[in-house]
């Protein structure tokens, strides 16, 4: 078997990363769980192993607002992004054992106590919708692009090397941007 080289995955296209959140959004025959992982991933370029490790305290739904916290700082979801986590905080599911009801974890596994497997969340969104990885690194791949490494990784729990690695894949490459509008003058920037 070939050796993995860095920078070698498939990268979920933006016009498909578009499909697959609108089918999200829809809903289809997803569940709530499945649509909050996906839009973690689909959105934020989520880590499957850090999704499924989520616990409510990361997660806040009120009536007028819904966020989470991923990084430094907590992300609020508007509208239609929060209507996945409004329900999953109404029926979080898996809460039929006596080790369920007061679960800290915001996806309960089938095992008591435990969160899902990221496997087993793996598997069935990649059955129902697209490859977590291809679609995390799609994500953070277009991420890079908006908004400079250092913002990216604070805001959503990724080193800072990590993303820049992703602005350099990408082409967006902010460092330079500035030092050429600085080397220009103020001319340049108008």
């Amino acid at each position: 078997m070939p050796k993995h080289r860095r920078g070698t995955s498939k990268k979920l296209s933006a016009a498909d990363q578009e499909t697959a959140l609108t089918e999200v959004i829809d809903g289809g025959d997803l569940s709530s769980r499945d649509r909050a992982a996906a839009i973690l991933i689909l959105v934020f370029g989520q880590q499957i192993e850090d999704v499924v490790a989520l616990t409510w305290e990361d997660v806040s739904v009120t009536d007028d607002l819904v966020t989470i916290t991923l990084g430094d700082f907590a992300i609020e979801l508007k509208e239609p992004l929060d209507a996945p986590w409004r329900s999953l905080a109404a029926n979080p599911g898996n809460n039929l054992t006596a080790a369920h009801p007061n679960s800290p974890w915001v996806f309960r596994g089938y095992s008591p106590g435990q969160h899902i497997h990221a496997v087993s969340l793996r598997d069935r969104l990649r059955s129902r919708l697209v490859s977590t990885r291809a679609a995390r690194l799609g994500t953070l791949h277009e991420l890079t692009k908006l908004e400079p490494a250092a913002i990216i990784a604070a805001a959503l729990g990724y080193s800072p090397a990590t993303i820049e690695r992703h602005a350099k894949a990408s082409g967006a490459e902010y460092a330079q941007y500035v030092a050429a509008v600085i080397d220009a003058g103020p001319s340049a920037a108008q």
